[in-house]
């Protein structure tokens, strides 16, 4: 492992640590854990057809009382939660993007939000930046630890044979 990737995926695991995973996991059920832990509502929205005719597939808004996230429904249902959990990553190190708070790009994209309530706006279409690889590593990292953290139960003799000796591997508890 490199040493720049080892760096990401500390600074991401130091984030994800800090976030309680709902349990059981649903991406509804991570988004109001967010809005109780910022203290603000967070909506979800279909991208606007004008965002992803300019090959954008998600984008955090945040005004000054709510944050929105845009994503992409054309897709399938695992690609859309990703592209929410990529987003929320963005949320999560409070990055800073494309400010099209005041410009006519979001007024296109977004004509029902008034330029006004725009604090900043998000927009990706490439992963090439610090910015972009530590939202898809935590989105990653945060779909893990959500897959790990779903319940279990024993199937079988031997399951519950490992159960009730504790001796499931620690990444399967």
């Amino acid at each position: 492992m490199s040493k720049k990737y080892a760096q990401l995926q500390q600074r991401c695991q130091s984030v994800l640590d800090q976030l309680s995973v709902p349990h059981p996991f649903t991406v509804d059920a991570l988004c109001q854990e967010l809005s109780a832990r910022r203290r603000r509502p967070l909506h979800l929205h279909p991208l606007p057809q004008q965002a992803a005719r300019n090959n954008i597939c998600g984008m955090w808004l945040a005004t000054e009382t709510d944050d929105h996230i845009f994503f992409e429904q054309r897709t399938s249902r695992v690609h859309q939660e990703h592209i929410l959990l990529h987003e929320i990553g963005h949320m999560l190190f409070d990055h800073h993007g494309t400010d099209l708070g005041h410009s006519e790009a979001s007024q296109g994209l977004l004509p029902d939000l008034s330029p006004e309530l725009v604090k900043r706006l998000l927009g990706r279409t490439s992963y090439t930046n610090r910015q972009e690889q530590e939202a898809e590593m935590l989105a990653s990292l945060l779909r893990i630890r959500a897959s790990h953290s779903a319940a279990r139960a024993p199937h079988g003799v031997l399951d519950r044979l490992e159960a009730a000796l504790g001796a499931r591997a620690a990444d399967e508890r």
